[in-house]
């Protein structure tokens, strides 16, 4: 694609942490891609990333290897500051800082989503404070998410930092819900992922705008070859393929996700199921498999790392299931209609959006599994049906593409925010590692 640089500087605000670790910054594989997709559109791009003093998960990577890609990135480092005191201690540094780079920066976007650390929302009113437009951008609703983890009943026998975050839940949500309100209300832009964010928030925001956030190129999509190969062979007399990719947290409905296998077993529905993820509910539905007999049926690889054997997973799955509980835009179930696999599942705003055109899926209530299998097992018992929604699922996908969907948001910025600065901008070095020591504290 085309660079389209207006010589102009966007200062965002990102929440997936950085990760420092025996001297090495590693950060999410994704964050690049989506970083080197927002240099297209703007000369320069400041991204505001807090830093954690642990060892990176899977999925991330050194920054180092990626320094040509993000030539004209400037990271500027933020404390992790999560906890009341941590957030306290580092406030005053942290406005100082943000303050500069407001006054620096032509467009603002800011990332939101939390209480204690959520510099995205601290960001947005700096920004409001300073008479200076911004964009405010979320993929779910955070206060909500927060209740209905507290609502979960508390377990005595839950490890001590599960059992801190669903105490955290209890006590964060309402005042979560009210910053969310205020930032968004403030914002001369909102830009909310999925018609479910959109839903909730648009009520509150002067411009909402309904957009997406994938990392899903063009060329990764099914091909025509490959759809009609996928099309053919769902017509033969071989198990249903059943795929979930995401972590297996209670917010993803992992324990109803087996439910439906349980059930699809006593229809009489032969499957093959695929729960690619990690998460704390693993072991939970690994046990309840092993009571089912349903070992050799279901597959717990855990997480891979590897974007090309995922994206095969998901072509080569007939159905992707999911249970999603709250009010979030998950980029998978996109991801699965881009590789022409119908999604069925729970019915909620940003699904019913996805397959609203062509019709590449089927939604049940809320919570409702007995439905969901009954769906499933229709799909299975007619494979011509099935091969026809494959075919609308490829349809529905075809709109969405990284470079698309990052493309759309750019413009939106340029279109709706006046350019800033309030005063020249200072010089800064591509890919800043400054003060790592002073985030981390």
């Amino acid at each position: 694609m085309t660079r389209t640089t207006t010589g102009s500087n966007l200062l965002i605000y990102a929440p997936v942490p950085l990760h420092l670790f025996e001297d090495t910054l590693y950060i999410e594989r994704q964050a690049v891609n989506g970083l080197h997709l927002w240099a297209r559109h703007f000369d320069q791009v400041t991204v505001m990333m807090p830093v954690s003093a642990t060892a990176p998960p899977a999925g991330w990577v050194p920054l180092q290897n990626h320094q040509h890609a993000l030539s004209r990135v400037c990271i500027e480092p933020l404390p992790m500051a999560y906890r009341p005191d941590q957030f306290l201690r580092a406030l005053p540094q942290v406005l100082k800082r943000i303050r500069s780079l407001i006054a620096q920066a032509d467009y603002l976007s800011f990332a939101i989503g939390g209480l204690f650390g959520d510099w995205g929302s601290l960001s947005c009113l700096l920004a409001h404070q300073m008479q200076r437009p911004y964009a405010v951008w979320t993929d779910r609703v955070e206060s909500e998410v927060m209740r209905q983890s507290q609502e979960r009943p508390m377990d005595k026998a839950l490890d001590q930092t599960t059992w801190r975050s669903r105490l955290r839940g209890r006590l964060y949500h309402r005042p979560m819900a009210s910053l969310e309100k205020a930032v968004i209300q403030r914002a001369d832009l909102g830009l909310f992922h999925g018609a479910e964010t959109f839903q909730a928030f648009h009520g509150f925001c002067r411009n909402p705008q309904l957009v997406h956030d994938i990392h899903i190129a063009e060329e990764d999509h099914i091909s025509d070859k490959a759809l009609a190969e996928k099309v053919q062979d769902v017509a033969g007399e071989r198990p249903l393929r059943l795929i979930y990719t995401g972590r297996a947290e209670a917010m993803k409905g992992p324990i109803d996700w087996t439910t439906v296998l349980e059930r699809l077993n006593v229809l009489g529905v032969d499957f093959k199921a695929t729960w690619l993820g990690e998460g704390e509910a693993l072991p939970q539905m690994q046990a309840r498999i092993q009571r089912a007999g349903l070992a050799d049926r279901v597959e717990f690889p855990g997480f891979v790392e590897d974007r090309a054997a995922v994206l095969k997973a998901l072509r080569q799955a007939d159905i992707f299931m999911f249970c999603h509980k709250t009010p979030e835009s998950p980029r998978c179930l996109i991801e699965a209609l881009t590789c022409g696999t119908p999604i069925l599942g729970y019915d909620g705003a940003y699904a019913r959006d996805l397959i609203s055109a062509q019709g590449g899926g089927t939604l049940v209530a809320r919570g409702d599994t007995e439905a969901l299998a009954h769906r499933v097992a229709e799909l299975n018992a007619d494979r011509g049906a099935l091969a026809q929604r494959i075919t609308k699922a490829r349809a529905d996908g075809r709109p969405f593409s990284d470079a698309q969907v990052f493309a759309h948001r750019a413009q939106l910025i340029k279109h709706h925010l006046p350019v800033g600065p309030s005063k020249p901008r200072q010089t800064s070095k591509p890919v800043v590692t400054r003060d790592w020591d002073a985030a981390r504290n």
